[in-house]
């Protein structure tokens, strides 16, 4: 297994934003919500008037927007601490004709202690990796969840050699602009295992997530928790 390599942070670079903001990850981003409709379903659940979904790590919106459009009576609060893809976000919000009150962008920092959500679903893509602790990540679950809520997260995983590296950098994104190029093979350099994820979750009390490996190069990591206020509100009753 190559040794993980981490990257900065923030993706705060206008270059970086021009460029993600006009990439076509359309696919991938409809399979994400598909499958969150599918988990719900399996549960007997529903999303509707009243919920709050937190799309964490959200960059220039994509699939913030398509929650808010597949779950039109629920509010959709998208966050991110990169000051040029919250602007990027909320100029596309504003192409796109969805109502602040409906979508939200919040420019916040991990691991989010000032954010009021109760939230019933938390999504992430493409964030666990950026993060140099990813404790912020999970910890911060609670944080934000209400009574029931349903996570799901995707992310790259580490490939298991170099060969393997450029093999999917090949298949993926020879044909992409540079420097998306050379973010895809950083991201790589900078994913986690699925085992490490197992034991990420374990540290974070979460171990009852499920974990698998998705396609050829993705992590998927769902399940359903219940926040700390929410607790305390249940013990306190």
């Amino acid at each position: 297994m190559i040794p993980r390599t981490p990257e900065p942070e923030l993706m705060n670079d206008p270059l970086q934003v021009q460029a993600y903001a006009a990439a076509d990850f359309a696919a991938s981003d409809q399979a994400l919500v598909e499958c969150i409709e599918q988990l719900l379903q399996q549960s007997g659940e529903r999303l509707g008037a009243g919920d709050c979904l937190v799309d964490l790590g959200c960059g220039p919106g994509n699939i913030s927007e398509r929650l808010a459009r597949h779950w039109p009576t629920c509010q959709v609060v998208a966050v991110d601490a990169a000051p040029q893809m919250i602007a990027a976000a909320e100029s596309n919000r504003r192409r796109a004709g969805i109502a602040r009150e409906r979508l939200r962008y919040v420019l916040s920092p991990l691991p989010w202690h000032g954010l009021q959500s109760r939230a019933s679903l938390i999504v992430s893509n493409s964030l666990l990796h950026h993060l140099h602790d990813p404790q912020k990540l999970w910890s911060g679950l609670r944080l934000l969840a209400g009574s029931r809520c349903l996570v799901m997260h995707r992310d790259l995983r580490r490939p298991p050699s170099a060969l393997a590296l450029d093999q999917l950098c090949e298949r993926y994104v020879a044909d992409a602009p540079e420097v998306l190029q050379r973010d895809y093979r950083a991201s790589l350099q900078a994913a986690f295992t699925l085992e490490e994820v197992r034991a990420q979750l374990r540290d974070a009390q979460l171990a009852h997530l499920q974990v698998r490996e998705l396609e050829d190069r993705y992590l998927e990591i769902h399940g359903w928790i219940t926040g700390c206020q929410a607790g305390l509100d249940q013990s306190s009753a």
